[in-house]
């Protein structure tokens, strides 16, 4: 197919040339005579793509479904006034040989068997090749298809409030494009009492929950706050628990499966802590439950974590109580009868380092990101980035080696926000940030790609002016919730920003 064959000269750095099969608005056919051009920069990459397209007219019956959507160019390529001397030259009649025999086949065997395999991006291109092509990649329950294989189950799961409004076509284009990612301020009601800061926040559904933090004199806390977003006027409360966690700080707080959160280590009254324990919050008396678990970590707190599968808790460096960083990383089985902790080995680490961020993409692939890491005999913030699959049998950890414009990637930076969108890209901001950057800056990568490049993301509304990695949540895998800001020591969680990654029709209405 042409966008094989497009992405195939693109990856590599060649000149691509080829005929394509087109369609005006009004349905009638064209031939479109393609030529992408790269443009190298003086270390060999690729800079720019020029491209060069002429139109010409194409008699074809529509009638007959075997009609040639691509015929690729001979080997010889004709230089830019070639082209244009031949723009108006007749093209030539295409020989049977050179029909697209996939558009032979029934629409059950393209839809099931081809078109559902595809990615979001391939399957949207596939449906401006015809008419046919066109129905078919519209319908909605082929579109679910194609984010079900190509993000996973659990994801889909959690985009399905908001296909309810916009539809899996569009869902998909709009998180692939991120076209109508805005930025929005609003206010909620309720108070978290007494007041903090350095607590851990995560979404279970469309919930924030608000979980320890540092008091005054820091005082470890030990209460739970929940605000349900889907309320009509929402508001923080406090959740009525029969038995809580020590109370601590620079703790991480993590979404498993359904209802579920699970914290791990932080600052409690006593020093620091290596403890696990889960809430299921839709319980009829939620209560925190110690995990008993075997070859525990060392005490930490200013780790990053994340889940892997649902059940799977991942920690990584942090800070021990001497002030010593860390650079292990450990993973616990939440979903075993007798949870025991697993250290993964790796031949090589990064550097230790505490602040950082952790995410998810692929299903088993962690993304690692900046901090405060140790370099030499300083501590200098990081703008590194590296990778490890836990699903492979050797896990190791990687460097990325990343490219960018106009800088190498975002800023050095500890204490930021990760987002991971359901196509496996990942959103970086805010955090303390080294030089006179602003943390509202948005930075986008793609951690699967041959050669990973950092992009820029510019997006409208008005941004928060601090973001902090511990209290952001992601909600719905559309919605990023960026609570409160500060003033000196004081937090106001009752003002939330809102990183709107997909349209909301019914904003108006609320």
């Amino acid at each position: 197919m042409v966008v094989s064959e497009i992405r195939r000269c693109l990856n590599e750095g060649i000149e691509f040339q080829g005929e394509l099969l087109n369609f005006r608005k009004d349905g009638t056919p064209l031939y479109n005579r393609l030529r992408l051009v790269p443009m190298h920069g003086d270390d060999g990459s690729v800079t720019h793509v020029i491209g060069i397209q002429q139109f010409s007219e194409a008699n074809i019956d529509l009638s007959n479904v075997s009609y040639p959507v691509y015929k690729q160019q001979s080997s010889h390529r004709p230089s830019i006034q070639d082209l244009n001397a031949t723009s108006h030259e007749h093209v030539p009649k295409i020989q049977s040989s050179d029909y697209c025999g996939i558009l032979q086949l029934s629409d059950e065997v393209l839809a099931h068997n081809i078109l559902s395999r595809l990615s979001p991006r391939d399957v949207a291109s596939i449906g401006s090749v015809c008419t046919r092509m066109h129905e078919l990649t519209k319908n909605d329950h082929l579109r679910k298809m194609v984010c079900q294989n190509a993000w996973g189950r659990d994801v889909t799961v959690r985009l399905e409030m908001s296909t309810k409004m916009l539809g899996w076509g569009r869902l998909a284009r709009e998180l692939t494009t991120l076209e109508a990612a805005s930025w929005r301020k609003f206010t909620v009601g309720g108070r978290v009492e007494p007041s903090r800061c350095n607590f851990s926040a995560c979404a279970v559904g469309n919930r924030l929950v608000l979980f320890g933090g540092e008091g005054v004199n820091m005082q470890p806390m030990d209460d739970t706050f929940v605000l349900n977003l889907e309320s009509a006027r929402p508001e923080w409360r406090r959740v009525k628990v029969s038995a809580s966690p020590p109370g601590r700080w620079g703790h991480t707080l993590s979404w498993l499966n359904g209802s579920w959160l699970v914290v791990f280590g932080g600052c409690g009254q006593r020093g620091l802590l290596n403890d696990v324990f889960v809430l299921d919050l839709d319980a009829q008396q939620p209560t925190w439950r110690e995990v008993a678990s075997e070859g525990p970590p060392l005490p930490r707190s200013w780790h990053s974590s994340c889940t892997v599968d649902g059940s799977k808790l991942v920690v990584s460096g942090g800070c021990t109580e001497s002030g010593v960083l860390l650079s292990d990383t450990f993973l616990l089985d939440l979903n075993k009868e007798k949870p025991a902790w697993r250290e993964i080995p790796s031949s090589w680490s990064p550097p230790s380092r505490l602040g950082h961020t952790l995410s998810v993409y692929g299903t088993t692939k962690l993304f690692m990101f900046g901090g405060l890491a140790k370099s030499g005999s300083l501590r200098l913030r990081s703008n590194d980035a590296y990778t490890m699959d836990v699903g492979e049998d050797s896990p190791q950890w990687r460097q990325l080696a990343t490219t960018g414009f106009p800088s190498v990637g975002p800023p050095p930076r500890l204490d930021h926000v990760a987002v991971s969108l359901p196509c496996g890209r990942i959103i970086i901001f805010g955090g303390s940030i080294a030089g006179l950057h602003s943390p509202a800056q948005l930075f986008l990568i793609d951690p699967a790609e041959e050669k990973p490049t950092w992009r820029i993301l510019n997006v409208p509304g008005q941004p928060p002016k601090f973001a902090w990695g511990h209290s952001t949540c992601v909600v719905g895998g559309t919605r990023v919730l960026v609570l409160g800001g500060h003033t000196g020591e004081e937090w106001i969680l009752n003002e939330l920003h809102e990183l709107c990654l997909a349209s909301r029709p019914n904003e108006d209405d609320e």
